[in-house]
């Protein structure tokens, strides 16, 4: 059905006179009526009575006003869904678990007039997710970027936003369990058991080199049931620990007893980018870009990070 005649009845429907109505969509009163016409003859009725006071609704008309309204609103929103500056703003946080989404649920806090549309490309690597970027599907995201600024696309930015220490998780009956806080040689003999990590993916290449820094032992294999059973797993081994961030949000049963102690001397920390095209135009992209910029802090002293996150990085955000 053409919108613009379901439009042009709305507009005759309310004005009353086909000459306001032409006023009221700045086109000519004879557009109006071809528009009318046009749609009378696809419905195979008469729409409208014309009389001395203007143009009065049949009763085919009227039947017809509330759905030609409601074809106008549905219209409205699809179009708001889509398009830039109308539509939510869409960013990527990979998992609702992690730091990227506790930042994101802070940030709506402070802006709760800016409508977000939170997504989870769980099987997303930063290749797939600039890509999402590149096609317009999301607006922004956050991913630990391992390639030099010189390789990424001319038109994608990103900016350094999230530094997240690690904590090491582990069941009661754990060597570890009742430490403080553990050092990075002190997990050299210790299983890390992190399975489902796939080579190649930017994850993987952080561990890999956290791994042979330190000795550590972190085990990939093993099918992959969800955190939930990793979470079980861990709670009911005395020798199987895992790392998880330390704004990450993860909820079990008290019966499990599990340890959350911080890794320190030095702090692993796994760095994190927000991502976004130079030429997205969505007015909320440069709140959130903001907000970050003003959430940042200095990287605390005694650290370690991955080499290519010491790479020069588009800054600004």
């Amino acid at each position: 059905m053409d919108l613009d005649a379901v439009r042009t009845f709305v507009a005759v429907a309310d004005a009353g006179q086909f000459q306001e109505a032409a006023a009221a969509l700045s086109v000519t009163q004879q557009a109006v009526s071809k528009r009318v016409a046009a749609l009378e003859k696809d419905l195979a009725v008469r729409l409208f009575t014309r009389t001395a006071r203007g143009a009065q609704l049949t009763i085919d008309g009227q039947a017809f006003l509330p759905h030609a309204r409601e074809l106008l609103r549905v219209a409205a929103r699809a179009d708001a869904s889509v398009r830039p500056g109308r539509r939510a703003l869409r960013v990527d946080v990979h998992s609702r678990r992690i730091v990227p989404a506790v930042l994101l649920q802070h940030f709506h806090r402070a802006h709760p007039d800016i409508e977000l549309d939170v997504v989870t490309m769980l099987s997303a690597d930063v290749d797939a997710a600039i890509a999402a970027i590149e096609a317009g599907t999301i607006d922004a995201t956050f991913h630990a970027v391992t390639a030099p600024p010189h390789l990424l696309p001319p038109a994608i930015r990103t900016a350094r936003v999230i530094d997240e220490p690690h904590r090491l998780l582990v069941g009661p009956r754990h060597p570890l369990a009742n430490a403080r806080t553990v050092t990075p040689a002190q997990l050299a003999d210790h299983r890390i058991w992190m399975p489902g990590m796939a080579p190649g993916t930017e994850w993987a290449d952080y561990y890999d080199e956290l791994a042979a820094a330190f000795g550590l032992t972190i085990d990939v294999l093993g099918p992959v049931f969800g955190y939930e059973a990793l979470l079980a797993e861990i709670a009911d081994s005395p020798r199987l620990a895992t790392f998880v961030g330390e704004n990450s949000r993860y909820l079990w049963p008290d019966s499990y007893d599990l340890h959350r102690i911080p890794v320190r001397n030095p702090a692993p920390i796994y760095p994190m980018s927000l991502i976004w095209r130079a030429d997205n135009p969505h007015p909320a992209l440069g709140n959130l870009r903001d907000y970050l910029a003003s959430r940042r802090a200095d990287p605390a002293p005694d650290i370690w990070t991955p080499t290519w996150s010491r790479r020069s990085t588009n800054k600004r955000l």
